[in-house]
């Protein structure tokens, strides 16, 4: 006998409601998998006032820590009335990423689900979210959610890029769509596949041109676009997405899926998050610039192997 699969959903600090409870719990009820609900508690006020006692701050800082997890256990019933297995859990800890990946080492889960916080352009750019973080180094499918208008999804959009030349994330296309299709089949959900393709973001130096104009006015533009249209095909058919289901887009990725998602009511994106070698090994330029931008909210999945 199996055992049951588990979902972790990561709650916020401030006892407050927000539709990734909704999804978590209509997820994990479609899956027929049991819900772990964490909250990793600190506020600094709380932590660092100056005007109480070592020993009366412990006491403020329990009793802060037991209404929560009494906030937590309230949700957690109306869960179970659903016939969902909810368990509930209040850690104070500064610095909640590390405590996180830990939990998800010592607790396997099929699915980490959070919702996604708002962070200003400029507050990203001088400090690395908490869920920029996890985009970086969660090892298990992300979900982010946001613009909730369904609890369970009934249309997911699977984002996919099946030209890498140089093989290195082989599989990792099929990886994507074999998640969508499990997530649609879970949900009930209609799955269509999109591939946005931008031919000036491709270097001209790998196919010998010395600018882009040269590049996309040439014969060769056009045979790297058939080129691309077929592998997008191949893949489609080889996970058998049906032939109006596939959908292959001629623009800046991130704008493509953000008008696409809106345009057709799109309730959640399957996509591939990939690591670069570099500053700051940073996370797939298409995933973190939709981050903030989609009006929906996203399934993401990493490649087996991360480069190092």
């Amino acid at each position: 006998m199996s055992e049951q699969s588990r979902y972790m959903l990561v709650a916020s600090p401030l006892m407050e409601n927000n539709p990734a409870f909704d999804r978590a719990a209509a997820l994990a009820k479609a899956a027929g998998a049991a819900l772990h609900i964490v909250a990793f508690d600190y506020l600094e006020g709380l932590a660092t006032a100056s005007m109480v006692n070592e020993q009366a701050l412990e006491q403020m800082r329990i009793g802060y820590i037991e209404r929560h997890r009494q906030w937590l256990e309230e949700r957690a019933h109306s869960m179970r009335k659903l016939g969902v297995t909810v368990t509930t859990e209040v850690v104070w800890v500064e610095r909640p990423l590390q405590e996180i990946l830990i939990h998800l080492k010592e607790q396997p889960m099929a699915a980490l689900i959070k919702a996604l916080e708002p962070e200003s352009f400029l507050s990203r750019l001088m400090f690395t979210p908490l869920d920029i973080h996890l985009l970086r180094e969660c090892p298990v499918p992300l979900h982010f959610v946001s613009h909730v208008g369904r609890a369970l999804p009934r249309k997911i959009l699977a984002a996919v890029d099946p030209f890498h030349r140089d093989g290195q994330y082989a599989g990792f296309n099929d990886r994507i769509l074999r998640e969508a299709a499990k997530l649609a089949s879970l949900c009930n959900a209609e799955l269509d596949v999109l591939y946005a393709h931008d031919l000036s973001s491709i270097s001209t130096n790998e196919f010998g041109f010395d600018n882009a104009s040269a590049f996309l006015s040439s014969s060769a533009a056009k045979s790297l676009f058939d080129a691309q249209a077929a592998a997008f095909r191949e893949l489609a058919e080889r996970n058998g997405i049906a032939d109006e289901r596939q959908h292959m887009v001629m623009g800046n990725p991130a704008k493509v899926l953000c008008s696409y998602a809106s345009g057709y009511d799109i309730d959640m994106i399957v996509m591939g998050r990939v690591g670069h070698r570099g500053a700051g090994r940073l996370v797939g330029s298409t995933v973190e610039h939709l981050l903030y931008k989609i009006p929906c909210s996203v399934w993401v999945v990493s490649p087996e192997h991360l480069a190092d």
